[in-house]
């Protein structure tokens, strides 16, 4: 990295500003991995992050702001402050101990909230459940997964109240509420609402993808069929991936 910001033209003019959306890219990059379990891709993908946070120091350090050992360090410190079960004398149970632990110490730290540190630029699904889990940490949670369906439920009748109403603010409200009490029911299912929403986006993109196929193969375009022919060609592919 020395030497690409002394030689290269390119290396020489990015700033923090101009590394941002490159960064955002390579994230996602990696989550695709992930989520493919790729892990010759995660492999890939961390190299890049890693040249990134590399890139990061070394402009921190040109402009006196910090170095890369100082970042280090950084979290070193972190981490031993608030992990007192191991650096300490504090006794836990369980994971969920853990993090009651971690919340509470940031709030010594200085937090006004407890959900200060959830990043404004998360996607929503992401931002909720993080949300979610931050309020948790406080007991600011429901007692069982058959209440928060409950809840799911009571979401639903008043989103059909809104259409039947047909008041687009209100239904925008309620559509909200009810995607956020899914998410909700999700943490208590333990899945990760944003993966499995994205496992079912590509699922969804490769039946599609095999219907333009199909449908191509039947000498149509997908414009040209009835939703009745559609309909029985992804039927068909769901059969065929099921067997």
């Amino acid at each position: 990295m020395d030497e690409l910001r002394e030689k290269c033209p390119w290396d020489k003019k990015q700033t923090i500003e101009t590394l941002r959306p490159l960064t955002i890219e390579e994230t996602y990059e990696l989550t695709d991995a992930i989520t493919d379990n790729d892990w010759q891709g995660i492999k890939e993908e961390l190299g890049d992050i890693m040249l990134h946070l590399i890139f990061y120091a070394k402009i921190g350090t040109e402009q006196g702001k910090f170095t890369l050992q100082e970042a280090l360090d950084g979290i070193s410190e972190k981490l031993v402050r608030r992990h007192p079960h191991i650096y300490g004398d504090i006794n836990v149970k369980d994971d969920e101990d853990v993090k009651k632990n971690w919340e509470q110490i940031k709030m010594q730290e200085g937090k006004k909230s407890v959900l200060s540190g959830v990043p404004k630029s998360l996607p929503a699904v992401v931002k909720a459940t993080r949300i979610q889990d931050k309020a948790r940490q406080v007991g600011f949670e429901w007692d069982n997964k058959e209440d928060v369906w409950k809840k799911v439920e009571e979401e639903l009748g008043e989103l059909k109240e809104a259409v039947a109403e047909d008041d687009i603010e209100h239904v925008e409200e309620e559509f909200g509420d009810v995607m956020f009490s899914l998410i909700n029911y999700a943490r208590f299912l333990r899945i990760d609402a944003e993966g499995v929403l994205e496992k079912t986006n590509k699922k969804f993109i490769s039946r599609f993808t095999l219907m333009e196929e199909a449908a191509t193969l039947q000498g149509k375009s997908l414009a040209e069929m009835s939703l009745q022919e559609m309909d029985n060609i992804w039927n068909e592919i769901k059969r065929k991936r099921s067997l």
